[in-house]
């Protein structure tokens, strides 16, 4: 549905702040290559405590972050084989999340029947991906596609980052290109229009024109010179939970979000950049440009969103009952996209269980 673009006064919907995430989607926790044999980390899915591992053999699993005996936290312990063990007692549990083996009983003597949760998880992207929510969608679900990860001609620059803001903050920041003012200090872009504006069930699609110039414009290719100015234009989708967004033949961003609770989030972003080098100078000086980008160029940009968005966190847990108005329909249509979500996943809980408790016949 194509939806008006001028830029109108707008309410803020409160309930965009206090919503919850659809779990049944697979959210990106961290980085694949930083998780080694026999490993154990820790993750938070929409305060869903996790204990992620990879075996001896190289596999991933994920556990529930608490041991059915003391509640004590898996991470904490080791991994034997592909089974991690507590820390406490050296109860084990399988990749499914059943007890196995408790090194203090007598091998004839019967296991305790008790289980904690196993999530479904895989490795694509040098990303680990889990699915938080019903395991049985997880196969009919899929990871957002980065088609620039496999193909020549790009460098990809990694991003991690952390926000102590609600996940809606982070999306609207992620969404709103009017926000050049803030980074105009680091030559950042400038008169942004937005052209187009397109909301699915699923998806909000919007295309905005944006002017550079300077030197980081220069290097990017935006421009011959730094003081040129570039009018290109910029597309940017939030296909729930994540974003895309591209600047013709320029860049691309792949923005994979991470709620975590109600005041915080993560993100892991890639970031490819169209370098005008031949593939046989790019490849060995990859780790050095990834360097300089992301010291130079990502983390100031980062640096003063962050801000900026912890600051709107804080003033709304002060006030929570203060109105706000937005003029940007793209930023309602994320706000939309959001809630409906989350309202969605409530509502398809409740009827199944509902069903549980009332069975036909």
């Amino acid at each position: 549905m194509e939806l008006a673009t001028a830029l109108t006064n707008q309410t803020v919907k409160k309930a965009v702040r206090e919503v919850g995430i659809n779990p049944n989607h697979w959210y990106a926790v961290g980085w694949a290559d930083q998780l080694q044999s026999n490993d154990v980390i820790t993750v938070t899915i929409w305060q869903q405590v996790i204990a992620v591992y990879r075996d001896s053999y190289g596999q991933l699993h994920a556990l529930e972050d608490a041991c059915p005996h003391k509640g004590i936290a898996l991470h904490k312990g080791k991994v034997h084989g592909c089974h991690l063990a507590c820390a406490y007692h050296g109860w084990e549990f399988n990749d499914s999340g059943e007890c196995v083996s408790i090194p203090y009983l007598q091998a004839a003597q019967k296991l305790p029947r008790v289980q904690v949760r196993s999530y479904p998880i895989q490795e694509k992207y040098n990303l680990i991906w889990i699915f938080p929510g019903d395991p049985t969608l997880a196969a009919t679900c899929f990871p957002p596609d980065i088609p620039e990860f496999s193909q020549s001609g790009w460098l990809m620059v990694p991003l991690a980052a952390h926000f102590h803001a609600h996940f809606s903050i982070c999306n609207e920041n992620a969404m709103d290109v009017f926000h050049g003012f803030l980074h105009q200090n680091l030559q950042g872009w400038f008169d942004p229009v937005l052209v187009s504006l397109r909301e699915t069930e699923a998806a909000i699609l919007a295309e905005y024109q944006v002017s550079y110039k300077g030197r980081i414009a220069q290097f990017l290719g935006l421009s011959e010179r730094a003081d040129q100015v570039t009018t290109l234009p910029i597309s940017i989708q939030y296909r729930y939970p994540n974003y895309h967004s591209s600047l013709q033949g320029v860049s691309s961003l792949h923005l994979l979000r991470l709620p975590v609770s109600k005041t915080e989030s993560r993100s892991f972003a890639l970031f490819f950049f169209k370098v005008r080098l031949p593939t046989w100078l790019l490849k060995p000086l990859t780790p050095l440009l990834q360097i300089m980008i992301r010291r130079f160029m990502l983390l100031k940009f980062l640096a003063q969103d962050i801000t900026m968005m912890e600051s709107e966190q804080q003033t709304y847990l002060a006030n929570p009952q203060q109105h706000y108005v937005e003029i940007n329909p793209a930023i309602i249509a994320v706000q939309r996209l959001i809630v409906r979500q989350y309202e969605q996943f409530m509502q398809k809980s409740s009827q199944a269980k509902l069903t549980k408790e009332n069975p036909i016949g």
